[in-house]
């Protein structure tokens, strides 16, 4: 069985690991729906706690589609991270077309209220390149 791919990026302190995978039992490519899950770590390397507000989501569609989701926290939570601490979530999006790429970021504030964006890596999401589950 092959590794899934990861993709890490680190921003102030703040570390970023994405590991996406294609949902194939879910996905239905005669209708062009192909789901997607991915599985993010977010991880203070820092020294200063901070707290995650938003999430700005870019998601492009290999159809010609590009999509931007924002909101508040991520999976219903506005986690905060302290030194050394991690916070991991699941979540998923659907393509119409067997490949595609996401990339983004989240806002983030520390306790003196400085605010600063760690940015999300862009990560393929690619059908073809699935492991067999």
């Amino acid at each position: 069985m092959r590794a899934r791919p990861f993709f890490h990026r680190q921003t102030e302190g703040i570390r970023i690991t994405v590991r996406p995978s294609f949902l194939r039992e879910q996905s239905r490519p005669g209708a062009a729906q192909f789901v997607f899950a991915y599985h993010v770590r977010i991880e203070n390397v820092g020294d200063q706690a901070a707290q995650l507000l938003t999430r700005r989501w870019n998601i492009h569609d290999d159809v010609g589609e590009d999509t931007q989701v924002e909101g508040e926290g991520v999976v219903g939570e506005q986690p905060v991270i302290a030194p050394g601490r991690v916070h991991e979530y699941r979540s998923f999006c659907v393509l119409k077309s067997e490949s595609g790429w996401m990339e983004g970021e989240y806002r983030f504030v520390r306790a003196d209220g400085s605010r600063f964006d760690a940015i999300i890596p862009r990560f393929q999401l690619a059908a073809a390149d699935a492991a067999p589950d």
